[in-house]
């Protein structure tokens, strides 16, 4: 069973002056276990949308996307907010942080509002903290971490609550080349060891060579590509 199945994705906005607008025109993807996908495409072909639809942020104006062999369709917004919450993790560009929280709160985080009690919440960020090479650096605010130690730690916080599904919108785009590395090569490790489909939204050539596929958005719609497809 695949982890994330899209089947037939259009996403249409009515735009300024009426007409319709189609940013996604009949997307297909398949994601496996320990599968990590590449997404790439030139600015505003509607990656970060396509993200926002496979994660349950946004409805599809049609298709269908089942994660984890749950279907999102006619799904009531607390429902798709469970799915998200429990299946789903997410890494943004900006760390999104909480600033007055340490790293280890701020991993902490999703399990206590899940409602899982304080032991076990801390044990496993104490854990993803470690697995992500932050072991030292737990009980640093967001102010007192390293650029790239911010980003691993909100991929910590991704993995909180052991996610089937890891989406990125371009994880090192705000990293220095030395840092975005780092985070590329932990990436492809997590989806490996964790047995955790990802997909991954990248202008960076070097993220997308980690990739076992890479696919470009173009059109509306999403073509395997190679790594030269990526815009640098």
């Amino acid at each position: 069973m695949f982890v994330l199945s899209a089947e037939g994705i259009v996403k249409s906005y009515r735009g300024g002056d009426g007409g319709i607008l189609h940013i996604l025109n009949g997307v297909e993807l398949r994601v496996s276990r320990g599968e990590m996908i590449a997404v790439v495409g030139t600015s505003g072909a509607g990656k970060s949308t396509l993200l926002h639809v496979l994660g349950a942020l946004d409805r599809p104006t049609k298709g269908q996307v089942h994660v984890d062999g749950e279907a999102l369709e006619g799904r009531t917004d607390e429902e798709l907010a469970r799915i998200r919450n429990h299946k789903v993790g997410f890494v943004f560009q900006f760390h999104h942080l909480l600033r007055e929280f340490t790293a280890l709160e701020n991993v902490m985080m999703p399990a206590r509002i899940a409602g899982r009690d304080l032991r076990s919440a801390r044990s496993r960020a104490e854990e993803l903290l470690s697995r992500v090479g932050l072991s030292g650096r737990m009980h640093h605010r967001p102010s007192e971490l390293s650029g790239g130690e911010q980003q691993r730690t909100a991929v910590a916080r991704s993995l909180a609550m052991d996610p089937v599904l890891l989406l990125a919108d371009e994880p090192s785009g705000n990293l220095d080349h030395a840092n975005a590395e780092r985070l590329h090569d932990l990436l492809a490790e997590l989806a490996r060891d964790l047995e955790i489909g990802m997909v991954v939204v990248t202008h960076n050539r070097s993220l997308a060579a980690r990739a076992d596929r890479v696919l470009l958005l173009e059109d509306g719609v999403l073509a395997e590509t190679d790594v030269r497809g990526v815009v640098a």
